[in-house]
């Protein structure tokens, strides 16, 4: 203060003001961590307004000292007051956040507000103080209000920093006015806003601690419903007759971790950052003093969890008087289930003022519904959340969840014991899963999440085929199934591998609902091979008799083949995103009919005697018939077994008739579900520089096929597809690709000895090499590049990537006597011939 009264004194520059103020707050800003660490939560929150508070105050006293000088009058007769609103209103401001200021002012004869606050803003923004702000007079903030409801929300939340104390009090009167107009329209807005915004932001991996699912937005939401009913400054009033004491405690205590949680992620981003990314989360467990990560990280789904549950529960308790019409009340009265239970357009409601019955009448009234997909109303929801369960669970108690499973439809009543939080009560295997993270670079959901949606997607398959496998199965085994895909993952979060838990796990529960033996060493088999499908479809050759023999092994029969296309089916679809793709259904598919053949032939299958099967089955279609007598001979010579094997007959036919047209080289693109290309070429074809220049895009899998007349065939499909214009470039790229002259600087790329696995006992005419290594641009290319420089001719390849990790696989033909130079190959790869 001395020294803005030195500058003031001396008649300074606004300038000079603006840079001192610029000082003391780049020192504060520097000064946060150690505060951090001293009051975490709310208290830090609190504390970092309190000092904007100090600085805003500061602020607005130089103006008018600058202004007024020696004849400053009392601030109280200057018809000003400064307001802080939203976040900072609520003193929850966090670090990185805008400042919400309100300047509200009376039109008095003889004070220049408009300049004393124009100044205000001018030294604010000059001492780069991130202002979010409002000027209006008065009288106009109930109109103002009134026109946005954004405005409206914040006015609730203001607080008084400084300035005239009676100007507040005018703001106070209109403040009360605007709560009390039109209070059910506001309502519904607010409502309507938030299921916009929870779509937008739904329960993640990565939650959005703002605006997220069971977000501090949804705890705001709370506050701005009871404000706008009852006129508290803070919902705890409403403790001990809305909600109860420990009710609201759990409450406050899931919502000071979130507020903690912010304030890390601003503090370690230096920026506002409200989305906990895998990547933020060791600092932010550490700056938290969590030494598990995954702690800090169930910690936080769980605070999202009770916040979400909270907030839909007291949020429809508190509107539900305002916003129910009278038409709606006859119609749920004629729709009455029970005393005080409804069922509405599938919709269940409660009413709150029920005495909460025991879980197994609540599961009785789930068991007799009719079997389709239901919504649940709050009330409903209050019932699940405030049951008693007790454990051990009973006989009765499991004979209704067996029932329950029974049902065609059950992801709604899942979700709903899920948002009760009564999900591990009922299946206590899943407590040490509930809202734990899977920091695996794939499942985009937690553990319980994921384990949900997969039962989503069982009750929805999309492939007629596997809806009909699904369909073709007795009750009980349709029963196994749910079990099985339900429980698959309940064994992760222990140090033991999660499948053999997992499987221990199922065989208790299915002696609880009493399976037959038969069904619960089926459940046992898939469970402890659930993910053996889709690592052997996308991982390994499926075209090899070795891997179909070891996979049908491990799988046992044809009706646990069959159960297990469905569970993988499901089990993918759950992981999120657009993990289940056109190019991985091929895979699961052909590994299924592979391996299906392989467990109706009692004699085992040679390549040999499955090579001369297809042939045969291309012998008798039409259109080999209709091919000239030469190109017969010459499709039925091609070398590769592989290439019948990967090929159904007709794209055998189409294949070869192609290739017979094919001059030095042609080729076609296809951009529907993913991009793929396919090249016919008698030419030498640049593939280093090919790959090398479309290493932006994600390759899933390559082969390269010798057909005749030194006629090669060479397909690449990727994970994406492209939009127009890129698939222009791609045409272009191709093209240049027949120029052996072109060259294009590889990336750099690190694999290491001990990533690089060779196996030349894969097949009598092929030797397998897999490299196991970390996700980096360019890899295939330059993999590509070093089999050219040792002339290694490959068949097939097979790419699997996760976020940091990949599992390529190449099929090698074993010519140039590459098995006794494999030394050479691991000296090349890993680059140690440098």
């Amino acid at each position: 203060m001395l020294q803005i009264e030195d500058i003031i004194e001396k008649n300074g520059s606004d300038f000079e003001l603006s840079k001192l103020f610029k000082q003391y707050i780049k020192e504060y800003k520097a000064s946060m961590n150690i505060l951090f660490e001293k009051n975490q939560g709310k208290d830090f929150l609190v504390k970092h307004t309190k000092k904007l508070d100090s600085i805003i105050d500061l602020m607005y006293k130089t103006v008018l000292r600058r202004m007024f000088g020696n004849y400053l009058p009392m601030r109280s007769s200057i018809p000003i007051a400064i307001v802080a609103l939203g976040s900072y209103g609520r003193e929850q401001l966090c670090v990185h956040s805008d400042i919400d200021l309100l300047i509200v002012y009376e039109e008095v004869d003889g004070y220049n507000t408009h300049l004393i606050i124009e100044k205000l803003f001018y030294l604010a923004l000059d001492a780069g103080m991130k202002l979010g702000h409002r000027v209006h007079d008065v009288n106009d903030l109930f109109k103002a209000a009134n026109e946005d409801i954004t405005i409206r929300t914040s006015l609730m939340e203001s607080r008084f920093i400084t300035g005239s104390p009676f100007t507040w009090h005018a703001t106070q009167r209109e403040l009360n006015k605007i709560r009390a107009y039109k209070r059910k329209e506001f309502i519904l807005a607010k409502i309507e806003e938030a299921q916009i915004r929870r779509k937008k932001h739904p329960i993640s991996m990565q939650p959005n601690i703002k605006e997220g699912v069971g977000g501090l937005r949804d705890s705001q939401l709370i506050f701005w419903i009871a404000n706008t009913i009852y006129g508290v400054r803070s919902i705890k009033e409403l403790s001990g007759t809305m909600f109860s004491d420990e009710e609201y405690k759990e409450f406050r205590i899931a919502l000071e971790l979130l507020y903690r949680v912010r304030s890390a992620l601003h503090l370690i981003t230096n920026k506002q950052e409200d989305k906990l990314l895998l990547e933020h989360i060791p600092q932010v467990s550490a700056l938290l003093g969590f030494k598990n990560h995954q702690k800090m990280a169930t910690k936080v789904l769980e605070a999202g969890w009770r916040i979400n549950n909270f907030t839909q529960i007291f949020v429809k308790k508190m509107v539900r008087p305002y916003i129910v019409e009278s038409s709606f009340i006859s119609r749920l009265r004629h729709a009455r289930l029970q005393k005080g239970i409804y069922l509405l357009d599938d919709r269940l409601f409660a009413s709150y003022n029920l005495q909460v019955p025991p879980i197994n009448t609540l599961l009785e009234i789930l068991i007799k519904l009719q079997d389709k997909d239901y919504r649940f109303d709050a009330g409903f929801l209050n019932l699940f959340t405030y049951t008693k369960i007790s454990h051990p669970l009973g006989v009765k108690t499991y004979v209704l969840i067996k029932k329950l499973l029974q049902k065609e439809h059950i992801y709604s009543f899942l979700k709903l014991f899920y948002d009760a939080g009564i999900l591990q009560e009922l299946f206590p295997n899943f407590k040490k899963v509930m809202h734990l993270p899977q920091f695996d670079g794939y499942h985009h959901y937690p553990v319980d999440i994921h384990s949900l949606k997969c039962i989503e997607a069982l009750e929805n398959i999309k492939e007629n085929f596997i809806k009909n496998l699904y369909m073709d199965l007795n009750d009980e085994e349709r029963l196994l199934l749910k079990v099985v895909v339900f429980f698959h993952d309940s064994g992760k979060g222990r140090k033991q591998d999660h499948s053999e838990v997992g499987a221990k796990l199922v065989s208790q529960f299915a002696k609880h609902i009493k399976l037959s033996d038969d069904l619960t060493q089926r459940a046992i088999t898939l469970v402890k091979h659930h993910i053996l499908m889709s690592n052997v479809a996308f991982k390994e050759n499926i075209h090899n008799e070795k891997t179909l023999y070891s996979f049908m092994s491990k799988v046992g029969d044809i009706k646990n083949l069959k159960l297990l296309y469905v569970l993988t089916y499901a089990d993918i679809n759950g992981v999120g995103g657009d993990t289940y793709n056109s190019f991985g259904s091929k895979l699961l598919y052909d590994l299924y009919v592979s391996a299906l053949e392989v467990a109706q032939n009692k004699s085992r299958i040679t390549d040999a005697k499955k090579r001369l099967i297809i042939e045969k089955r291309v012998k008798n279609m039409q259109e080999f018939q209709t091919l000239p007598r030469l190109l017969q001979k010459k499709l039925l010579a091609i070398e590769s077994n592989l290439f019948f094997f990967k090929h159904s007959p007709l794209d055998i036919i189409e294949i070869v008739k192609k290739a017979k047209e094919t001059q030095e080289y042609s080729f076609t693109t296809k951009n529907k579900n993913n991009l793929s290309i396919e090249i016919y070429r008698r030419v030498p074809l640049n593939i280093g520089y090919l790959l090398a220049t479309l290493s932006h895009l994600d390759v899933a899998s390559m082969e390269i096929f010798t057909l005749f007349d030194g006629i090669k065939y060479f397909k690449i499909e990727f994970l994406q597809n492209i939009d127009g214009n890129e698939l222009v470039e791609v045409q272009d790229i191709i093209d240049n690709a027949f120029d052996m002259q072109r060259e294009v600087s590889l990336k750099e790329i690190k694999i290491k000895e001990n990533e690089i696995k060779i196996d030349c006992e894969h097949s009598l005419t092929h030797a397998e090499l897999t490299i196991h290594t970390a996700n980096q641009i360019g890899l295939l290319a330059y993999v590509m590049h070093k089999f050219e420089e040792l002339s290694i001719n490959i068949i097939t390849a097979k790419i699997h990537s996760s976020k940091h990790k990949v599992r390529d696989s190449f099929l090698m033909d074993k010519h140039n006597n590459i098995c006794n130079n494999v030394e050479k190959i691991y000296e090349v790869l890993s680059n140690k011939s440098k």
